[in-house]
């Protein structure tokens, strides 16, 4: 099987899995169900997506300007449009390619403004690190904030679920020890790369806080994850039957819908039915549950598509001259 090959089977998958679930999760709905998801979403509060979707812009904006951050060391300053338009072009592309963003970004701001795409690459793995760390503490968070409630769902909601939680807990712990201990001595090719990425975390964090700009960068890093928060926190208003929801439920939700996405392209059939079954666990009914997934999933994707869209139509000719 050549490269080639790989590729278009690797593109394929993510999406087929996503179109399954949507035709999986719809079948399963009544008659009934389809019509109270409809009502929903008819009766939804749209100004409540509108400014979710404005958290989500200003998101987009902080994450260039972080990125300048990255790439002024280096002697380059970027004009900000072509920044933001290069992030917009790389989330766009992740909707169609997982993890193709990272190059079409790479690529689009190498060519507009010189910078070696290898540097531009390095810059953008460097920017991983300091997400993947903040979506690690909001996981965490997510964890011990409702770890009795997630247990109980978990263990049929025994009453000594309690024991559970301290029981989970304390294993993963042990088991972190353990494995990290193993991974430090072993040559064994999988441990090998968990080591190295590792390594990597730990050297990505030591950079950040040598950078000549650091407290900005960690500034706008923490900007960025609260407006992600913020996206997912201001559409529940918008649906009386999320509208009450703990902010336990908000984080948890949140996390699960991140955690989502990596599965299929842009979370395509899986966001709303893991989001869904999320905040079934706080009371909600499994419609509302439902449309509330779908509409911040909907929402989303929109944003990306047009404003990624717009980007691509409009960099060649922002920067005419060096088409």
């Amino acid at each position: 099987m050549n490269k080639k090959t790989k590729k278009i089977i690797f593109t394929l998958i993510p999406i087929s899995l996503g179109l399954l679930l949507i035709w999986y999760s719809v079948s399963k709905l009544t008659a009934e169900d389809i019509e109270a998801i409809k009502n929903s979403f008819r009766t939804a509060n749209y100004w409540w997506v509108m400014l979710s979707l404005l958290f989500g812009i200003l998101s987009h904006f902080s994450r260039a300007y972080r990125w300048n951050y990255m790439l002024e060391p280096m002697g380059y300053k970027p004009k900000f449009p072509n920044t933001i338009m290069a992030v917009l072009v790389g989330y766009l592309v992740n909707l169609i390619v997982p993890r193709a963003g990272e190059i079409a970004r790479a690529t689009a701001i190498s060519k507009y403004e010189d910078i070696p795409i290898e540097k531009a690459i390095g810059t953008i793995v460097s920017e991983r690190i300091a997400d993947v760390i903040m979506l690690l503490g909001i996981i965490a968070t997510a964890f011990f904030l409702q770890t009795e409630l997630l247990t109980k769902y978990l263990f049929n909601d025994k009453e000594d679920s309690s024991y559970y939680s301290y029981l989970i807990i304390g294993g993963v712990i042990i088991l972190g020890i353990i494995f990290y201990r193993i991974a430090q001595k072993s040559s064994n090719p999988f441990f090998v790369k968990i080591r190295e990425f590792i390594n990597g975390l730990i050297q990505g964090v030591m950079s950040i806080f040598k950078m000549k700009k650091k407290w900005a960068f960690i500034l706008h890093t923490i900007f960025i994850w609260l407006m992600y928060v913020l996206m997912f926190y201001v559409v529940t208003f918008a649906l009386p039957e999320t509208s009450n929801l703990p902010f336990g439920a908000i984080i948890v939700g949140f996390v699960v819908g991140g955690l989502s996405m990596a599965l299929t392209n842009g979370g395509l059939g899986t966001y709303p039915v893991f989001v869904a079954s999320a905040i079934t666990l706080y009371d909600v009914p499994e419609n509302p549950a439902l449309a509330f997934g779908w509409i911040m999933w909907t929402a989303q994707t929109l944003m990306v598509l047009f404003f990624g869209g717009l980007s691509f139509i409009i960099l060649p000719l922002y920067n005419k001259d060096k088409v």
